[in-house]
């Protein structure tokens, strides 16, 4: 693993509303406090952290992390449950991908039941607001420590 290390952190649509969304499903924790917690968990590592309301721009960046980053932390929003494109992106990776979600997508709606997403993820952390990035920062970069200690296949 590179002596400091980055992690992207990549954020779907509507999550630059946070604080301000549906806070009782949310909470009132904004984007930029949540930026704060995965700065604070990364313990040193490179946050890379962005948020974006067009589903393009989050394949270009997963694209870009590809080469850039050691691990992914993603909570793709409502494309979870539409996105192919995120999906296909996601798969072309070799660095640990963990998906994030503020909210239990297994307690909402039927349709949040299903994450295509899911499917390209070493492990999802949803359900406890702002407190899911932080626990999905930390088993992100704990994955890419684990895969470099590792000797190569």
């Amino acid at each position: 693993m590179p002596e400091t290390p980055v992690l992207y952190v990549l954020n779907g649509p509507n999550l630059n509303l946070l604080g301000v969304r549906e806070p009782h499903i949310y909470g009132r924790d904004t984007l930029a406090d949540v930026q704060a917690l995965c700065e604070t968990a990364a313990e040193g590592a490179t946050v890379v952290f962005r948020q974006s309301n067009h589903e393009g721009e989050l394949v270009d960046w997963i694209q870009e992390a590809r080469t850039e980053a050691v691990a992914l932390v993603i909570n793709p929003a409502a494309y979870s449950h539409t996105s192919i494109a995120l999906l296909d992106a996601l798969k072309a990776l070799t660095i640990p991908v963990v998906e994030c979600h503020l909210s239990n997508p297994g307690a909402r709606e039927e349709f949040r039941r299903h994450s295509y997403v899911s499917l390209a993820a070493a492990g999802i952390v949803s359900g406890f607001g702002a407190h899911s990035y932080e626990l999905a920062v930390k088993a992100a970069l704990r994955l890419a420590r684990e895969r470099s200690a590792s000797p190569a296949r």
